[in-house]
């Protein structure tokens, strides 16, 4: 017979770095300008003689560190309660292009940064969570500096590029992607409405987490991902609870 699951589990937890990857969500953060802020209610109140604290939130779906089920840019994708658990813990990818986003805020991942991982880590693993690593969350939560308008208007914050959101699912077979920024499209696409890039990675029936943070506390390769969230029934989307194991 064998040993019970946790016996086998706890000593590989042991002494691992937990590291949250997730925004704390609150009135005001940044958020997709068409969307209404937060209200948060509070219905029973512990300071006020009440027996227990109680709050009520109106939330959008996309709303913080959230999920993207393809049901969010494609008719009849698979949503939320359909998003099987098994998926919910995956191997960890760390594609950094932080450096080049330092100089230039347009900056998008290249086949080159792809390769130059594989080089050093071997092929991305089937299954695998890719996270662009870009720095972008250390601007959290200011809204102006997130968004980073210039004065035409237009959007300059970086975002994933086709040819490596192509090969990461069509050559790696990888089962989810997640990003710093509020969208997978760049700012400058975003700024005339081109959202073709999540339309794509929808589309291919995997899903996503956007606003991610602290992925500059993580390995390149070698972590595990654990993302989790509420299963509204045929949900578009929803805050999440991420975080990484190494």
């Amino acid at each position: 017979m064998s040993a019970p699951l946790w016996q086998e589990l706890a000593p590989l937890l042991r002494n691992r770095t937990f590291t949250d990857l997730t925004h704390a969500f609150h009135s005001g953060q940044p958020h997709f300008p068409a969307f209404p802020d937060e209200t948060r209610e509070t219905l029973f109140d512990m300071k006020k003689g009440d027996g227990f604290t109680a709050h009520r939130y109106s939330i959008v779906g996309q709303w913080g560190t959230h999920v993207d089920p393809p049901s969010h840019f494609v008719l009849g994708g698979r949503t939320l309660d359909q998003l099987p658990v098994e998926e919910m813990i995956l191997p960890l990818v760390v594609l950094d292009i932080s450096e080049r986003v330092a100089g230039n805020p347009d900056a998008t991942p290249t086949l080159d940064d792809v390769h130059g991982w594989e080089g050093r880590n071997g092929d991305i693993p089937a299954g695998s969570f890719v996270a662009l690593r870009t720095g972008w969350s250390h601007r959290w939560p200011d809204s102006a500096a997130m968004a980073n308008v210039d004065e035409a208007g237009v959007s300059h914050t970086p975002g994933w590029s086709r040819e490596v959101l192509e090969y990461l699912i069509e050559k790696r077979s990888v089962s989810a992607v997640g990003h710093e920024q509020t969208d997978t499209d760049p700012g400058m696409a975003t700024s005339r409405q081109d959202f073709s890039l999540e339309t794509y990675v929808l589309a291919q029936d995997k899903w996503q987490i956007e606003l991610l943070a602290a992925l500059d506390h993580l390995p390149e390769a070698g972590a595990a991902l654990v993302a989790t969230w509420a299963k509204p029934f045929e949900g578009s989307g929803f805050p999440a609870r991420v975080f990484s194991i190494h």
